[in-house]
C-alpha cells in the first residue's frame, strides 16, 4: 500500500494525514472527537462552509475486497518419491521419463527381466511362495485376478496351490521362468497409477539393493510455490488459490498443505521459506499440454469480503477526543458533514466502511496525494 502525507482542513483546523495501519490517521480535528455517541455509534459534525471543501473527493462504492499475495510456482505432480531396487543388478531397460505405467506393466528391466508395477499399499518386503500368509499375499491375488489370471483363484491372505498356478500363468505372459514364486525384486507395489518423473538409473548402470532407480509421482497435477516464513496463514489446507499456467490459462485450486523441500524437486532445499503444494481443480487434465519447466503464477487469497461498502484509505479520518473512532467527510455540494464509521478490511488501497450514515454513491473527502 502506498504511504502518503497530505494536509486537510476541517473547520478552521489544519491537520496532517498519513496512511498508517491501513487508514488515514489525522491529528486533532477540533470538536470532531466529541461526535455524538460512543465509539462505533453514528453522529454528524457541523456542516462546513464552502471554503472547507477537501482537496479531492471519492465515491463510496459497493465492491468485493480481496487480500491476496502472488508468487511464482512450478507445475509438478503430487506425491513425488523415489523407487529403489530391492535387489542388485544391471539396468537393461531404463525407466521411460514422462510415461504413466499401469498395473501389470514394467517400470524398468533389471538383468533382462521386467520389474512389474502392481497396485497395493503394502511394499514388496519378501519373496512370496506357497504356504505364506499375509496382506501382501492378498494384494498380489487381487492383482492376479484383475490382470485376468484368477481362474480358480480364491482371493484371500493364503498363498496356496491355486495362487501358485495363477502366478505361473502370469509369469509366462512376462517371458519369465514360471517358478510359481514371486521374488522380492520382481514387482513394485504402489498405491495406483503413477507418472515417471525421472529415470535415476540409466541403461547399463549397476544398481545395488536399496539404490534409486526412478522417481515417480501420482498423475494428479499440482503447483508448488515458495512462500515466506511469515506467510504461514496462507498455507492452511483449503486456502483458495488462482493459478496462471505457463500457457496463460487460469485455473482455480486450493492448498493441499506443505511439503518437505526435498519433495519439491526444484532446488527448494537451498531456499528459505515454505514450500506449498496446490491441487488444481479439474483433476488429471487440468494441466494437460502445459510446459512443466516454465514458471506459473500463483495467487493466494488470504481474506475476501463480498459486496461491502469501501472508500480509499485516504478518506478515513481518525477522530480524537473522548470517544475517538473513525469518520468520513461527506461532501454535499459546497458543504461538508463528518459522520462516524466502523472500518474493516483493507485491500488494494481501499478500506471497508459501515455505519447508518454511509451508503453507496456518497461523495467523501480524500487527502491530497
Amino acid at each position: 500500500m502506498r504511504r502518503r502525507t497530505a494536509l486537510r482542513t476541517l473547520g478552521a483546523v489544519t491537520v496532517a494525514a498519513a496512511v498508517a495501519g491501513g487508514v488515514v490517521v489525522l491529528g486533532d480535528v477540533g470538536g470532531l472527537g466529541a461526535l455524538g455517541g460512543g465509539r462505533g455509534t453514528s453522529g454528524s459534525g457541523p456542516a462546513g462552509r464552502s471554503g472547507d471543501l477537501p482537496p479531492a473527493t471519492a465515491t463510496v462504492v459497493r465492491t468485493d475486497l480481496v487480500r491476496s499475495k502472488t508468487v511464482d510456482g512450478r507445475l509438478d505432480f503430487a506425491q513425488r518419491r523415489p523407487v529403489k531396487s530391492a535387489v542388485g543388478g544391471t539396468i537393461t531397460v531404463a525407466a521411460s521419463e514422462g510415461s504413466t505405467p499401469t498395473m501389470g506393466q514394467a517400470l524398468y528391466e533389471l538383468d533382462d527381466k521386467p520389474v512389474t508395477l502392481l497396485y497395493g499399499p503394502v511394499p514388496m518386503f519378501r519373496e512370496m511362495r506357497t504356504g505364506d500368509r499375509g496382506s501382501d499375499v492378498l494384494q498380489l491375488e487381487r492383482n492376479l485376478r484383475d490382470l485376468g489370471h484368477g481362474a480358480g483363484l480364491y482371493v484371500d491372505t493364503r498363498y496356496d496351490k491355486d495362487t501358485e498356478a495363477a502366478v505361473r500363468r502370469w509369469q509366462k505372459t512376462l517371458n519369465r521362468e514360471p517358478t510359481g514364486r514371486v521374488g522380492k525384486g520382481d514387482v513394485v507395489f504402489l498405491p495406483g497409477r503413477v507418472k515417471v518423473v525421472s529415470a535415476d538409473a540409466a541403461l547399463a548402470d549397476q544398481v545395488t539393493p536399496g539404490g534409486p532407480v526412478l522417481t515417480i509421482a501420482s498423475t494428479r497435477p499440482v503447483v508448488r510455490a515458495h512462500l515466506d516464513q511469515g506467510d504461514g496463514a496462507l498455507t492452511a489446507p483449503g486456502t483458495q488459490v488462482e493459478v496462471t499456467l505457463p500457457s496463460g490459462r487460469t485455473v482455480a485450486g486450493k492448498v493441499a498443505g506443505t511439503v518437505r523441500p526435498e519433495e519439491a524437486g526444484d532446488g527448494a532445499s537451498a531456499q528459505e521459506g515454505i514450500v506449498v503444494e496446490v491441487v488444481l481443480d479439474g483433476g488429471t487434465g487440468a494441466a494437460s499440454g502445459e510446459d512443466t519447466k516454465a514458471a506459473a503464477s500463483v495467487t493466494f487469497v488470504s481474506e475476501a469480503r463480498k459486496g461491502v461498502l469501501a472508500v480509499p484509505v485516504e478518506a478515513v479520518l481518525a477522530l480524537r477526543g473522548e470517544n475517538g473512532g473513525y469518520g468520513l467527510q461527506i461532501v454535499r455540494g459546497t458543504t461538508t458533514t463528518t459522520v462516524r464509521v466502523e472500518t474493516g478490511m483493507t485491500a488494494d488501497g481501499r478500506i471497508e466502511v459501515s455505519g447508518p450514515d454511509v451508503r453507496e454513491g456518497l461523495k467523501v473527502g480524500v487527502a491530497a496525494p
